[in-house]
């Protein structure tokens, strides 16, 4: 690490404006923000930034990295070295590895493993259940002690009333989240992609939405109930937006978040059998699609995270009957999302950092992530927002190229990520 940097003639926000500004990093934290070309740059090693962007590092709560166990689809190293391309400093990984890190000892044994070979900040799931698909509770106690961000089976539901009840009932006295994959399996009919005209047109077996509404409309209840701090994953659908909308006006704690896939597709995109459109839950009608974009915009969606997924080519080039569900998403949320919501004015740049890194920062209690204010960690993305790109294979650090934003031209390229002063990307 530099022990002085600074990062001139870049652009920050202030309110809706971009200005001109300089940053000065001291120590790995920010020590001084001034107008561009006005700070002192004796001693210092200096980036000149060329009037790019400059924005608290993203927060990504929702990431699979699936290491230990299926390493051939993503590490944990490649996993982070992916999210700093994308300007995420902050992530959450999902415990839906293996083994499931559902005792305490394998719980410390991947914060380890993240402490190891991470080159982002990572924070931890650990699982609601044994297995991460049962009934018997994990150890909440001892993994909360141990530095678990929240408690989720994510990749499956929860299907049993009672052990969600219970969960909650400890999540409350301990003041943790429960994060919650909604999905209750007997309403999911083996479906591979959204139940409507489109699964039928293409001869598909569908899901229908009510699979995940009916399980966050049971969850909402039962925080109310217990007063827990309830979280949506990858919200999808219309009704559920809803649900969550009337939760909030009944002063229920709960926080949602959707995926840029959710924001920008619908299954009207998807032309054909094709593995790269399959993700859990699928995308939704139109009208789906248009509730999640209302719903983020008047702040029943709290935030976006990637739902990061990464999966081997050979898996993805099965049918979707038989494919797994899932795409990659940690570098190319911000282009694609600036690209595609920003620049044609639907959203401001400024809701956008909000939703990419100030609010699930907030809402997950993480205090040294999401702003870029003096005294804070230099925990920084730089953001080219001129300069468009195309995204190819090449373009993925990742393992994982299953994305069905292949070949969609981009804008808002990262130019830097810094974590703790210590540079972890650059173009």
């Amino acid at each position: 690490m530099m022990e002085r940097l600074v990062l001139s003639h870049g652009q920050r926000l202030i309110g809706d404006q971009l200005v001109a500004c300089d940053v000065v990093i001291t120590a790995g934290k920010i020590s001084q923000i001034s107008d561009a070309g006005s700070a002192d740059t004796g001693d210092s090693d200096v980036i000149d930034l060329q009037g790019a962007f400059v924005s608290p590092g993203l927060v990504d709560v929702h990431e699979h990295f699936r290491d230990p166990g299926e390493t051939e689809k993503e590490t944990i190293k490649t996993g982070t070295q992916a999210a700093a391309h994308g300007g995420f400093t902050t992530v959450a990984a999902m415990p839906n590895v293996l083994p499931v890190p559902d005792t305490p000892e394998r719980f410390a044994a991947q914060l380890q493993r993240n402490a190891d070979q991470a080159v982002v900040h990572v924070q931890q799931y650990a699982p609601i259940t044994q297995g991460r698909t049962g009934d018997q509770l994990v150890a909440f106690d001892q993994m909360a002690a141990l530095g678990a961000m929240a408690f989720t089976n994510d990749g499956n539901g929860v299907q049993t009333a009672d052990t969600m009840y219970l969960a909650m009932q400890q999540a409350a006295v301990l003041g943790v989240p429960i994060v919650a994959h909604a999905e209750a399996d007997s309403l999911v009919h083996g479906g591979v992609m959204h139940e409507g005209e489109i699964s039928r047109k293409l001869g598909l077996p569908g899901i229908p939405s009510v699979s995940e509404t009916a399980q966050v409309a049971r969850d909402v209840t039962l925080a109310a109930a217990t007063g827990a701090h309830y979280h949506v994953c990858h919200v999808s659908a219309a009704g559920t937006v809803a649900v969550l909308r009337a939760a909030k006006q009944n002063g229920v704690a709960v926080t949602a978040e959707v995926s840029p896939h959710h924001l920008l597709l619908n299954d009207h995109d998807i032309i054909r059998d094709d593995a790269q459109f399959k993700m859990n839950p699928p995308l939704g009608a139109p009208t789906d699609q248009q509730a999640l974009l209302a719903g983020l915009l008047d702040g029943t969606i709290d935030m976006i995270a990637t739902d990061h997924a990464p999966h081997t080519a050979a898996q993805k080039a099965q049918s979707m009957r038989q494919a797994p569900f899932g795409i990659v998403g940690n570098e190319t949320a911000f282009s694609l999302l600036y690209t595609k919501l920003v620049r044609p004015g639907v959203v401001s740049l400024a809701q956008l950092i909000d939703w990419l890194a100030s609010r699930p920062a907030e809402v997950f209690g993480l205090s040294g992530a999401g702003r870029l204010t003096v005294g804070q960690p230099a925990d920084i993305a730089v953001f080219d927002l001129a300069t468009t790109e195309t995204v190819t294979p090449e373009y993925f650090q990742s393992k994982g190229h299953n994305s069905p934003f292949m070949g969609e031209t981009v804008a808002g390229q990262t130019v830097l990520t810094m974590v703790g002063g210590t540079v972890v990307y650059q173009r």
